[in-house]
């Protein structure tokens, strides 16, 4: 590789590895052919080693004072590779690939030159696999070019560059003996064949072929092909021709084809066998194959094709009986086979009508029913009174290509011939027999819709049963293109009903006939009018208001009367709303006409609509707008007088429920009982739980002593004789403070009497001092008031009545110790209703009390 050209290769790899501050410059001429490149191969297989060496030339050693050599793989660098000086005063650099698996690349020695890299040298790598033997080798003799035309496979791809040669000798005793050898022929590049020319070959001697291929890697060659080049021969395709009619030659059978061939010219003298495939041109038919046909003979009559029918036909021939290869198909020839006469069985049908009284109209109707699957075409029909080939024949009635006729007969004729003809011939005449109406007819005939396009028709069979029926159908009225009304005939007298499928559209009113065919007459018709599919209803019926008030208003509709072809109500839907577009419904059975509208505001706009539904969908009515009736003004009055008095009266028991409630009461006052109109156990309140205050227990020792006592009233005077003159207990008060204690539970009123006492506008309260358990005495107070306390004054307690006070020999009263089973004395003091209202405070005016 030329300098230049590694220059401007390494330029595109910079680009594509992308080094940074390396920068490809032209090597400076003082560089030039200072390195160069060994390699230990340059084409090896893929993943085999590979070693190469670059060499710095001893004159260029002192240009540089440090040689850092890079190798670049591209895209790859390989800077770390071994770097030593050779005695002859070189310097040589080495790398080794140990797994090469590149098919083509180039391998560049470069140099640190200041910023940029410098190519010293580079190679190119290439790396494949040895070629693979070519297989499948064949040989086709062309006579129309004149040469051997051999291909082959040559196998996988083997990513170096290989050749293929044809090689080739001439031999005898089947290859064994090599004798004159012919030239070699190489195709061209990428392709897989090579003809070997006519003029060094010997159409008959046996020759030896075989292919080599080669490449750097190696050299493999297919296995060798003995052959003579005109066993191998393949002749161009014959010429197909119709072969013509000739007077002197009756015509072919039906479903028959006459056909000739022409071979092609210079296979002549070459004898020959040839095959021929024919299909229906149209359809799926796969082909037919009718082989060995002599070449010399080049006429064939092909018979057992369906008669009238256009076949596609083809030929090849082959060299026989000696050894070759098949033609080519032939172009395709295209020919119809003779018609043959028809085989049907008529249907027919007719109607009449009496235009005078001397001619009788006649409507034929029939249908061909073909016998045999090969039955000829039909080309037309004909209508006579007679067959055509009797002698004295009238003209023909009808000759024509539909399915029926319309002719005149004198009121005496009875019988027509019916006939379908084509080229090749006529039918068996079919004879109408016109009959008269005179059997029993059909019962109970009814036709129900099945889906949109078919409808059934169902009847009870007549006794005795008929031999068949003939049943028509078509729309009712009939439509404007007049078309003919469509008929079938059933041959099974037996059948109890029919369906019909035959030009059956939806939403359409057919009338159908149904008459019954007996030996030698008819039954009366009959008629059935069905719709193939109903549909919903055109209109819903009209919304009326018949009534209104101030609440309500009655609505009424008539129902529409049952149409053909439109399915009946099922049930109808009103629908409501006012002005704030709220919406009511109501769903009515289709019995219903009329319905009230309840629960309406007086004075206020509605709009109702009214949908009739059924069983192939809804239609709505029109819409009717209505407005309820104001309320009078008496009303209005009455109304407003109502609605205050049902105010006043919430108000009233809102109001007393709040005063009966206890935790809303005192809420509001204080509880204070009335001593005048009340016992001392009706003076403890009912409170609930939660109201409750727990006072500490009597018999607690933590509980702190009593210190300050509050009179409520006070005035002078004299102590009375049940008042301690202890000066310690009492000096310091300025007024006697009567006493009274509760005995007993105060819950439980007291049926023993109480005494009056002398004063008797007074009624003392009591307040209780010190702790029955303190290390002080105890004091038991009462006060003057000037209400009368339970009716009465209650006397002051004798001493076995008072159990908290007890007073010792020296006159000072001793707190009694309160024992377990005692709970009787201590807690009934706790539920007295004044103990309760007591304020704890301090001692303050009352000295050592």
């Amino acid at each position: 590789m030329s300098f230049g050209k590694a220059q401007g290769a390494w330029h595109g790899l910079i680009g594509q590895i992308g080094l940074t501050g390396l920068v490809p410059r032209k090597m400076p001429e003082c560089l030039e052919q200072c390195g160069h490149i060994l390699l230990s191969a340059p084409i090896v297989r893929l993943g085999d080693q590979v070693m190469a060496s670059c060499i710095i030339n001893q004159n260029c050693s002192h240009l540089v004072t440090e040689w850092r050599i890079v190798w670049k793989l591209e895209p790859e660098l390989h800077p770390r590779e071994r770097q030593q000086h050779l005695p002859n005063g070189t310097l040589q650099s080495t790398i080794t690939l140990p797994h090469f698996n590149h098919s083509r690349v180039l391998l560049s020695c470069c140099l640190h030159w200041g910023n940029s890299l410098q190519i010293l040298d580079q190679a190119e790598l290439q790396a494949g696999y040895p070629p693979i033997a070519p297989h499948n080798l064949s040989c086709i003799m062309n006579l129309t070019i004149n040469s051997l035309i051999c291909q082959w496979e040559p196998g996988p791809d083997t990513h170096l560059s290989t050749s293929f040669t044809l090689k080739s000798f001439k031999s005898q005793d089947q290859c064994q003996t090599q004798k004159d050898s012919i030239p070699d022929c190489v195709p061209e590049d990428g392709q897989s064949h090579c003809s070997i020319p006519r003029r060094h070959l010997q159409l008959y001697q046996d020759m030896s072929i075989w292919v080599q291929a080669k490449n750097a890697l190696g050299t493999s060659i297919s296995p060798k092909l003995c052959l003579a080049p005109m066993d191998v021969v393949k002749l161009e395709p014959p010429t197909l021709w119709a072969l013509e009619p000739s007077p002197g030659v009756a015509p072919p059978q039906p479903g028959c084809l006459r056909l000739r061939w022409e071979t092609w010219k210079p296979s002549l003298y070459i004898e020959q066998k040839c095959e021929l495939r024919h299909q229906p041109r149209l359809g799926e038919a796969g082909w037919d194959l009718v082989s060995a046909l002599p070449a010399r003979t080049p006429e064939h009559e092909l018979c057992g094709l369906l008669p009238s029918t256009a076949y596609t036909l083809q030929m090849r021939c082959t060299r026989w009986p000696l050894p070759g290869h098949w033609s080519e198909w032939s172009p395709s020839l295209e020919l119809i086979t003779t018609q043959r006469a028809p085989i049907v069985r008529l249907d027919t049908w007719w109607r009449q009508r009496q235009l005078d009284p001397q001619t009788v109209a006649v409507q034929l109707f029939w249908k061909p029913i073909a016998l045999e699957e090969e039955s000829g075409q039909i080309q037309g029909y004909l209508v006579s009174r007679r067959p055509s080939d009797q002698a004295g024949a009238e003209p023909t009635l009808c000759d024509t290509t539909e399915l029926n006729c319309t002719f005149q007969l004198p009121p005496e004729a009875r019988e027509v011939l019916l006939q379908a003809y084509n080229t090749a011939g006529s039918s068996h005449p079919t004879p109408v027999v016109f009959l008269e109406s005179r059997g029993p007819p059909l019962g109970r005939l009814h036709a129900t819709a099945r889906d949109p396009h078919s409808l059934w028709v169902g009847w009870e069979p007549p006794r005795p049963p008929p031999q068949g029926y003939v049943i028509e159908w078509g729309l009712s009225p009939p439509s404007p293109n007049g078309s003919p009304m469509t008929w079938r005939l059933e041959h099974d007298g037996s059948i109890a009903g029919t369906l019909l499928q035959e030009n059956i559209r939806p939403f359409q009113l057919y009338e159908i006939t149904v008459t019954p065919l007996y030996q030698d007459t008819k039954g009366p018709s009959q008629h059935v009018y069905a719709y193939s599919q109903e549909m919903a209803p055109s209109h819903g019926p009209e919304l009326h208001l018949r009534h209104i008030g101030k609440t309500w208003a009655q609505l009424e509709w008539v129902p529409e009367a049952p149409e053909l072809g439109k399915s009946p109500f099922t049930h109808y839907t009103i629908f409501w709303t006012n002005t704030q577009d709220q919406s009511f419904s109501t769903v009515l059975n289709a019995s219903t006409h009329s319905f009230v509208l309840r629960g309406l505001e007086p004075s206020s706009l509605y709009h109702v609509h009214l949908m009739a539904a059924s069983q192939a969908g809804a239609t709505n009515s029109t819409i009717l707008t209505l407005m309820t009736l104001a309320l009078e003004e008496s009303e209005l009055h009455i109304i407003l007088g109502l609605f205050g008095l049902l105010v006043l009266l919430i108000c009233l028991c809102g109001a007393a429920q709040f005063c009966c409630r206890p935790s809303r009461k005192y809420s509001l006052w204080p509880s204070v009982p009335d001593p005048a109109r009340s016992s001392l156990g009706s003076w403890v309140p009912t409170i609930a739980a939660e109201d409750i205050f727990q006072l500490p227990s009597l018999r607690d020792p933590g509980m702190p002593p009593i210190t300050k006592i509050t009179v409520l009233e006070e005035e002078e005077k004299k102590p009375g004789p049940w008042e301690s003159n202890d000066g310690s207990g009492t000096g310091s008060l300025s007024t006697l403070v009567q006493a009274y204690v509760l005995q007993g539970d105060p819950r439980v009123p007291s049926t023993q009497p109480q005494p009056q006492s002398g004063n008797s506008d007074q009624v003392l309260y009591v307040q209780v001092l010190g702790s029955p358990t303190g290390p002080g005495p105890g004091h038991y107070l009462r006060c003057d008031s000037t209400q009368p306390l339970l009716e009465g004054l209650t006397p002051s307690p004798k001493s076995y009545e008072n159990l908290w006070f007890q007073t010792s020999p020296l006159g000072a009263p001793e707190p009694l110790v309160p024992h377990p089973e005692d709970d009787s004395i201590f807690e009934p003091l706790l539920d007295f209703p004044l103990l309760q209202g007591l304020r704890v405070s301090g001692a303050e005016g009352l000295g050592g009390f």
